[in-house]
């Protein structure tokens, strides 16, 4: 079998998901790297045997009871012998056996006869409720197990930097939780039980079949042999092509569920045969790795049960006449009992190669999601913190574990040990920053500006100029190339990431809806928000008047990313969801783009009650929404050509003022 498993080393490098390497701030950054992780199977094997090191006791248990039904049932094979040699012949005055060998005390011939077949019937039946107790044990074993994995999984899943999910698709990341852990469990579950099994059959089997007669065990081994190179050519082949298929699900998955999200763009540019054209090709894809797979495989057990067939007919042949000449003490008990070890003897080697295509798939599977597990998580060397304070007697800022509604950077600072205090504005400064996605592909190129606590600031350019880019950074979803990044004169790279994205609030252009009530989706900006807090909030964004005439008001269940409500609401409702968070930095990232123009002027007051006090990042391409901005940037390529407010702007006479006259269109 080691062969077999060798075959499968040229795919793993294929099979293996990229993983992106941990992204740094620099000086040296380096982006959108995948590095390769290639396993070994046998590695991955002993990785999924680490899961079962806490089930020590239970596993013994099992096995003990595997071992004691392999020994009933071929025990109670065994006994055949005796029944014939002892009961049956004798009974029946066949000629050389007179009389019963072996009486049960006082009994009568053919009670001595049907005590020994129940003594046998129930081997038999204690051999099924070992069987039955293995079972149940590696089942809930395997529900444990799973349950880690899974729990991990997601686990790790929350620690991945934004990166990862740009780069592979949400469809393959499902597949990791419900195909990949499907054979998984398969494994578990089936297939190394029925492997242990089997083994000691096999060898239980061979014991037998050498105490019974050693002649005729060795022309089984030599049938046995046949069988073991056609199971290695067999299963090489198969193995290498259910590793394929295990990819090509994860692709097939990626492409159904990209498909359905964008089913609308689909239909209204009327490019479902395009689609349809995608699909098939992914999926005849699938069918050709799938199909080889499953071929090779399947005619494994015919040409395995052919050649039984074979082995069964010359055992048969050459038995029978050692039987009927005495030869080497065989007798006909001995050469029924042999038969059917003959008969059993390659259906455990048959099932063991079927088993093999099982197992493999499962490490293909294993492998994958050992590769999210093994994905770098996103790093945070940041030290400074978000804490709630209050002014002493002097005016100096003092922390306090009770909310105060005033908050201070808490910074401790390595050189002399000591911890000042910096109160949190809102202050964020660019200083000569450049990056790229790539390191040969550079986005923003030595972009410097400061935005102050209180001011709005837009962020105006064709499309792909770095505008979304920018907020990107200052969340630090990805870490800068060159330059430094200052929030309230503090490097973000000293901030401990969750409290610096606690300390802002996005509302994206693409909004997302979590299932549960509208109260909730407006809390998940608060988790502990008060109910009049939410209601505040949804006041503040206009969107209250359209939630109370939902049929449940706030307690209405959103389901299916929101899809009862219309896109201008779901709008409404992530920027009520930034409201009620009250950040003193907040970033609109064409956060007015799906509500129409009479609804905009509804809530522009609520929006400037929102953003007052508040430091504001806009990216709009509705110039309109832009004019009352304190400070207005223009991007071209990666780099700030103007900047000024509105009136300042259109003076000069330049893009802006083109943009805005419509001279020139944005993209």
């Amino acid at each position: 079998m080691s062969d077999e498993i060798k075959n499968i080393d040229a795919t793993t490098e294929d099979a293996a998901e990229h993983s992106p390497e941990e992204t740094t701030q620099q000086g040296g950054a380096e982006h959108g790297k995948k590095r390769f992780r290639a396993r070994s199977p046998l590695a991955t094997f002993k990785r999924i045997l680490s899961y079962l090191k806490g089930y020590k006791l239970q596993l013994f248990f099992a096995i003990i009871c595997i071992f004691a039904n392999v020994i009933c049932n071929i025990g109670g094979t065994f006994m055949m012998s005796i029944v014939i040699n002892n009961y049956i012949l004798p009974l029946s005055g066949f000629e050389g056996y007179s009389e019963i060998a072996v009486r049960f005390g006082s009994l009568t011939d053919m009670d001595a006869f049907g005590a020994i077949m129940g003594l046998m019937a129930g081997i038999y039946v204690i051999g099924a409720g070992l069987h039955y107790v293995y079972n149940i044990i590696i089942v809930r074993i395997t529900s444990k197990v799973l349950q880690r994995v899974r729990d991990e999984m997601f686990e790790r899943l929350q620690t991945l930097p934004i990166k990862y999910f740009d780069t592979h698709t949400h469809g393959d990341l499902m597949s990791l939780f419900t195909n990949d852990t499907d054979t998984l469990r398969e494994l578990l579950s089936n297939g190394l039980p029925n492997l242990i099994t089997q083994a000691l059959t096999i060898v239980g089997m061979f014991v037998m079949m050498m105490v019974l007669n050693w002649v005729l065990t060795l022309v089984s081994i030599a049938m046995l042999v046949i069988e073991l190179f056609i199971v290695k050519y067999i299963g090489g082949k198969s193995g290498k092509h259910f590793v394929r298929q295990q990819r090509k699900i994860g692709e097939i998955n990626g492409y159904i569920e990209e498909h359905i999200d964008g089913l609308k763009v689909v239909k209204v540019f009327c490019h479902e045969d395009e689609e349809k054209a995608g699909f098939d090709k992914h999926n005849g894809e699938l069918r050709h790795a799938s199909r080889k797979a499953h071929t090779y495989a399947n005619i494994l057990m015919p040409i395995m049960g052919n050649l039984s067939y074979v082995s069964y007919a010359a055992t048969a042949i050459l038995g029978t006449i050692m039987a009927i000449n005495g030869f080497k003490g065989m007798n006909w008990g001995n050469l029924v009992s042999f038969m059917q070890y003959s008969r059993q003897f390659s259906n455990p080697i048959a099932q063991m190669a079927q088993m093999m295509n099982g197992i493999l798939m499962a490490l293909a599977g294993a492998e994958r999601i050992f590769d999210l597990l093994d994905a770098q998580p996103e790093t945070d060397d940041g030290y400074v913190t978000l804490v709630n304070a209050r002014e002493d007697e002097d005016g100096n800022l003092v922390e306090t574990d009770e909310y105060t509604g005033v908050w201070a950077w808490k910074h401790f600072h390595k050189a002399d040990g000591t911890t000042t205090y910096v109160k949190w504005t809102g202050e964020v400064e660019f200083e000569d920053v450049s990056f790229g996605y790539e390191p040969e592909k550079t986005v923003l190129k030595h972009i410097t500006m400061t935005a102050y606590p209180g001011q709005k600031v837009a962020l105006v350019g064709s499309t792909g100029a770095g505008k979304t880019t920018i907020t990107n950074l200052i969340n630090r979803f990805y870490d800068i190339t060159d330059g430094k990044i200052r929030y309230d004169n503090i490097n973000i790279t000293k901030i401990k990431k969750s409290d610096l994205r606690r300390s802002m609030a996005m509302v994206l252009q693409d909004t997302h809806l979590f299932t549960g009530t509208v109260a909730d989706n407006i809390r998940f900006g608060k988790l502990d928000a008060t109910d009049e807090e939410v209601r505040n909030a949804a006041v503040l964004a206009n969107a209250d008047y359209f939630i109370r005439h939902l049929p449940d008001g706030y307690d209405t269940m959103l389901t299916g990313d929101g899809e009862n409500l219309s896109q201008g609401q779901r709008q409404l409702l992530a920027i009520a969801r930034a409201a009620v968070a009250n950040p003193p930095v907040l970033i609109l990232d064409e956060a007015t783009s799906s509500i129409d123009t009479r609804t905009e002027k509804l809530i522009e007051k609520g929006m400037d009650r929102l953003m007052e006090g508040r430091t504001v990042f806009v990216i709009a391409h509705r110039l309109s929404t832009v004019r009352n901005s304190d400070m207005i940037l223009v991007l071209e390529h990666g780099e700030i050509i103007e900047r000024g407010n509105h009136e300042q702007l259109i003076a000069a006479k330049g893009k802006y003022y083109q943009l805005y006259t419509g001279a020139f269109e944005l993209d």
